[in-house]
């Protein structure tokens, strides 16, 4: 799959290559009280990861279809990766996505940026139907994210994606393509974005807090 270079100001989403391993690894340990307790893990798997083998699996799964590594720069400057993952087309043709960023560009249009331009890319480049976003309810700066672009809440999945060595609850976000069909970035840039959209019922936001009950 070919992976496009996208821009909108100083923001820019490009193929992430294995040449960006070292900053990569700058950046994740540069940044690591930052991103640890949103980091993704392997119940199963090693602690520690190696981020050449990290960005080799990802090319591999981008050249099978199943995914786009993208690497985000400011101002040629990496800080930080987005990933859309889970690509599928025919009867459900979606796909999710994932991000994080250098606490150095947060709060300051990066992460919204970023995550429009690719969600515009997926359904206006490769034709899909719905996009995916799922954050730990903790994670203020993400929720902002979602809030800002549009994307509408539609549950609370339960233990749903191992982060920070436990299961953890998410909320989920996701956009139709005929919902927006000038595209997630412009509807954002001309402020039309509706005052509702990305809200969290308090009811979910309560359940979030109480501890999943076994038995």
């Amino acid at each position: 799959m070919a992976i496009p270079t996208l821009r909108d100001g100083a923001v820019t989403i490009r193929p992430l290559r294995l040449r960006d391993a070292r900053a990569l690894e700058a950046e994740l340990i540069g940044n690591r009280s930052w991103l640890r307790q949103w980091e993704a893990t392997n119940p199963l798997g090693p602690a520690t990861v190696d981020t050449r083998s990290s960005i080799r699996s990802l090319l591999a799964n981008a050249r099978a279809g199943g995914g786009i590594p993208f690497a985000i720069d400011v101002d040629d400057q990496f800080v930080g990766q987005l990933n859309v993952s889970g690509i599928t087309y025919g009867s459900l043709s979606s796909a999710s996505i994932g991000y994080w960023v250098a606490e150095r560009a947060a709060g300051r249009g990066v992460t919204p940026t970023a995550v429009a331009l690719a969600t515009d890319h997926c359904f206006f480049g490769l034709g899909l139907h719905r996009m995916e976003i799922c954050i730990r309810p903790e994670n203020a700066p993400s929720l902002r994210v979602v809030e800002k672009l549009g994307f509408r809440y539609e549950g609370l999945r339960r233990r749903f994606i191992h982060i920070n060595g436990d299961w953890r609850d998410h909320f989920c976000f996701a956009l139709t393509v005929e919902e927006l069909p000038q595209g997630v970035l412009r509807r954002w840039r001309e402020g039309r974005v509706p005052a509702s959209a990305g809200r969290v019922p308090d009811e979910d936001r309560l359940a979030a807090q109480r501890p999943l009950r076994f038995g």
